[in-house]
């Protein structure tokens, strides 16, 4: 069975109470449990970390045995170079997912993702099911890598 491991990063722990207007209502351990319970449907197992600590990303990107990632980086997304080349250099496809749509955010340094480039793909403005969105999308790239 494969493994994908769902990365939440800075301020995700928040959620629920942190800025609902943006981010809605639902706990980050409701995200969880719903994206365990979608992985047992589709037959993967998930693995779910999240961290306020850069480094702690970094590692756990650098240490998975899983098959993909999901990761919503938070504002690390923004300006981290550091977490952008774990990214390039691992061999398993990262989907980056936002529960706000980052482009249409206020705030203009939101609109940019210097991750984007290095990961499969984005998906953002979905609130939780971003990352439901992007659960299918990593398992669809992993059954897509096993089939060439």
């Amino acid at each position: 069975m494969n493994t994908i491991l769902i990365l939440h990063g800075p301020n995700l722990n928040l959620l629920g109470a942190r800025e609902p207007n943006v981010y809605g209502r639902v706990t980050l351990v409701e995200i969880n449990r719903r994206l365990e319970k979608l992985g047992a449907e589709l037959g993967v197992k998930i693995e779910t970390f999240q961290s306020n600590h850069e480094g702690e990303l970094i590692d756990q990107l650098h240490h998975t045995k899983a098959a993909a990632v999901v990761l919503n980086a938070g504002a690390l997304t923004h300006y981290s170079y550091a977490l952008r080349d774990a990214i390039a250099g691992v061999p398993f496809p990262i989907v980056e997912v936002h529960l706000s749509n980052i482009a249409a955010r206020a705030e203009a340094w939101r609109h940019h993702s210097v991750i984007a480039p290095v990961c499969a793909g984005s998906i953002a403005g979905f609130g939780p099911l971003s990352y439901e969105l992007g659960l299918r999308a990593a398992l669809n790239l992993i059954q897509s890598s096993t089939e060439k």
